[in-house]
């Protein structure tokens, strides 16, 4: 069975083809002049067409005034700050702070999350927020006292929670 390898490999080296060589050999020894090559591009302008590609870059905007929304679940903390009109500037939660599990969905693990949320959004410039709380887990209070003592000026606060006023049917009551 190993022979067999070794057989394949060895026609497979044989079988590539050394044309392109030879060609490039051929044009370097006998250069042709025709009035095609007088006109023929310089570096710089063969270069053009490289020069021309545009590179989009993300510009770094200069945010002082925005939002913060914080949706707390029992399950976990998500905090986003956003500008003005509603663009994402910077987002953390609870499990991406390296909380895992039950300890997601404590107060502590949603004041460290709005810790990290502050930090990114500092970049932008942000220092006067209106916050925004929806839902009703541990961490409501505590991202905001977060959010305050890391030296951002909240403004407004609204709650954002869903009440229903005998909408919808509730399932049946889970014993246990």
């Amino acid at each position: 069975m190993s022979e067999a390898p070794k057989a394949k490999s060895a026609a497979h080296k044989k079988a590539k083809p050394e044309a392109p060589k030879e060609q490039a050999a051929e044009a370097q020894a006998q250069p042709e002049v025709t009035a095609k090559s007088e006109a023929a591009p310089t570096t710089t302008e063969a270069s053009a067409p490289a020069a021309n590609k545009v590179i989009k870059r993300k510009a770094h905007r200069f945010v002082t005034e925005g939002r913060v929304y914080v949706k707390s679940t029992y399950n976990n903390t998500i905090i986003t700050f956003t500008d003005s009109k509603g663009e994402v500037i910077a987002w953390t939660s609870a499990g991406s702070s390296g909380f895992k599990g039950p300890r997601k969905s404590t107060p502590y693990a949603a004041s460290v999350a709005a810790q990290s949320a502050v930090e990114k959004a500092k970049a932008y410039g942000v220092e006067k927020v209106h916050a925004f709380i929806k839902g009703v887990g541990s961490g409501r209070e505590q991202a905001l006292r977060s959010i305050q003592g890391s030296g951002i000026n909240i403004l407004s606060i609204r709650d954002l929670t869903p009440i229903p006023h005998n909408g919808c049917r509730h399932r049946k009551a889970r014993r246990v």
